[in-house]
């Protein structure tokens, strides 16, 4: 509205200033005037209306976002990027370290893959070979034979029928209930289910239940409760990434047959390393075959880059294909990110090297770290290891010692986890040497004694 005055107003000032010109204006009014209208329009829209725009964002959107972010500061909970000056490894450099190097012990790179040479050249080759990037999604000219390779090498892998590959897993997750589930069914989720699962849940209709973390009496109670829904869906994480605990999958798969359900898995934290082989909670517990979905990650333990996938039975995976949102509307997986992902696929099948230097050092640290005193939880075999503080800056202040004596790890507090078990999560990599290992031990002795959380 004001534009169309502000341009209305212009055009008759226009007339007023060229009265005596009225003859020669019929003429070449086409090209003047729209000269002039065209810039009165430039000069409206390159200065009155940002100004506009912003006026309207700081009297109703700024305040709202600022409230926020400070509420967030006031709870302790505000989140700072640490920057990493170096490739992702069991050593680092950060702009806070500057050029000393320091131990990494949180980062999800399990098998030490992320900065593997022959993954780099793998990834090299595909970007040679087959290019940067699609520009397009899957179904129309975004999928090249090396994206069906990958596919069918994930399905060869966890021995099932058939995979679809998305961006990330979060999208997987999120494009999967909505898919599968309307009004007529029930998904029962575990409480401590990742935020993508939780997330992927919101955005389906169907009727949806918690049940307590890894409480299999409360699962079964729901099972019975739901009897009337037509399908049935369990959903849990298969390692929990903060807890490092695992699910009870031999219990999951007794109720599912019982009850006549089906059973989601989320791998990621468990892909590559857990189980004999590395083939996750299914192999680690004997049920391969028995999990209906299977979703998980190539940007932890599988290389750390980018991408997720489902992997199943061949009739889900083909209806994803036809309807799962964020496979339909994403862009496909860039050639290099799946060049590299093969040549991991690839070593983790034939060699389990890595596999087993990463249980030798979960197996060092979590001994070492019980025996020293320290609240230690989680499942033994887990190279996740939360190191109980309760004290959400306690928490804080000790991953900043760690720090100081080049040991890089984060304490996490709420909403991350809940109330009074703020913690720090260790997590060893089969990049870390033995003495890299006892060095993290040292220090966490040394800090722990420092704060009266282990006897001197």
């Amino acid at each position: 509205m004001q534009k169309s005055l502000f341009l209305s107003s212009s055009f008759s000032l226009l007339i007023k200033k060229n009265t005596n010109a009225l003859p020669q204006l019929a003429i070449s009014s086409s090209s003047f005037l729209k000269q002039q209208l065209h810039q009165q329009e430039r000069e409206f829209s390159q200065t009155i209306l940002p100004t506009m725009s912003a006026q309207i964002y700081n009297e109703n959107l700024k305040p709202i976002i600022e409230k926020q972010l400070n509420e967030i500061r006031q709870a302790g909970t505000y989140k700072k990027e640490r920057v990493i000056t170096s490739p992702q490894a069991s050593k680092i450099t950060t702009l806070q370290t500057g050029k000393n190097e320091v131990l990494n012990f949180c980062a999800n790179n399990y098998l030490g893959l992320s900065d593997h040479p022959e993954l780099i050249k793998a990834a090299k080759k595909a970007l040679d070979t087959h290019g940067m990037g699609l520009s397009s999604v899957r179904f129309i000219c975004g999928t090249q034979d090396i994206h069906k390779e990958l596919e069918a090498k994930i399905s060869e892998f966890h021995g099932t029928e058939d995979t679809i590959l998305y961006p990330s897993c979060f999208d997987a997750n999120g494009g999967l209930f909505e898919c599968l589930l309307n009004e007529e069914d029930a998904v029962i989720s575990d409480a401590l289910n990742h935020a993508s699962i939780i997330d992927g849940i919101r955005l389906c209709k169907a009727q949806r239940f918690r049940y307590k973390h890894m409480d299999m009496a409360d699962l079964e109670r729901l099972l019975q409760e739901t009897q009337s829904a037509r399908t049935r869906l369990i959903a849990t994480d298969g390692v929990f990434s903060m807890d490092g605990d695992v699910a009870p999958l031999p219990e999951i798969v007794k109720l599912a047959e019982k009850y006549k359900a089906i059973i989601f898995i989320d791998e990621c934290h468990a892909t590559g390393f857990f189980g004999k082989t590395g083939r996750g909670t299914p192999e680690h517990f004997g049920l391969e075959g028995k999990i209906d979905i299977i979703n998980s990650t190539l940007g932890k333990a599988l290389g750390g880059s980018t991408g997720g996938y489902t992997t199943g039975r061949k009739e889900i995976i083909e209806l994803l294909r036809q309807r799962a949102r964020p496979y339909l509307f994403s862009n496909s997986l860039a050639p290099p990110v799946v060049g590299a992902s093969l040549k991991v696929f690839e070593m983790i099948s034939k060699d389990t090297t890595l596999r087993d230097r990463l249980m030798e050092n979960t197996k060092l640290f979590r001994q070492s770290m019980k025996k020293a005193g320290f609240e230690i939880i989680g499942d033994d075999s887990c190279p996740i290891v939360p190191v109980m503080l309760r004290d959400a800056r306690l928490a804080s202040e000790f991953a900043d010692e760690m720090l100081q004596r080049g040991i890089y790890v984060i304490g996490f507090s709420y909403p991350v986890v809940p109330k009074d078990q703020a913690r720090i999560r260790v997590q060893l990599s089969a990049g870390h040497s033995k003495e890299q290992v006892e060095k993290c031990i040292n220090a966490f002795i040394e800090v722990g004694k420092q704060k009266g959380i282990i006897k001197v």
